[in-house]
């Protein structure tokens, strides 16, 4: 089993998104899920807050150089290629792309750390996590 096989999260809410808060990239991501997300499933975390780094450390992610972001979904943790074609299959307008899920994870997880790796030198690092505008304040879990 790889350590980053969905791991069992009874206890956290559905549609949590654990993510990188000062890699623009990562605040991208989490802004283009807010912009699809109507019926508001998901919430966030960012692995610099309390609440996230306590999450990343129960999950095996190193919050100081993380290497994958989380979505808590069905009561399971989920990481890397996983997590982001969770989300995909859940959101209307990109649920087709949830059936990447059936390529080898070896090769989804590939291209995923591929840019994981490199995402600060490609889009960029912010000092400070993103601030979610006033509407969407209540959607981040601190």
């Amino acid at each position: 089993m790889s350590r980053w096989s969905p791991q069992p999260a009874p206890d956290e809410p559905d549609g949590l998104i654990l993510f990188d808060g000062v890699c623009v990239f990562c605040s991208r991501w989490v802004r283009f899920v807010i912009d699809r997300d109507p019926g508001r499933r998901f919430t966030f975390t960012s692995i610099q807050s309390e609440r996230g780094r306590k999450l990343a450390e129960r999950f095996g992610i190193d919050p100081e150089a993380p290497q994958t972001n989380a979505v808590i979904w069905n009561g399971r943790a989920w990481f890397k290629s996983d997590a982001a074609l969770t989300v995909l299959g859940a959101l209307p307008g990109t649920r087709r792309l949830g059936v990447l899920k059936a390529l080898p994870r070896t090769i989804r997880d590939a291209a995923y750390d591929l840019i994981a790796r490199n995402r600060y030198r490609i889009f960029g690092r912010t000092e400070a996590c993103m601030v979610p505008s006033a509407a969407d304040r209540e959607r981040f879990l601190s």
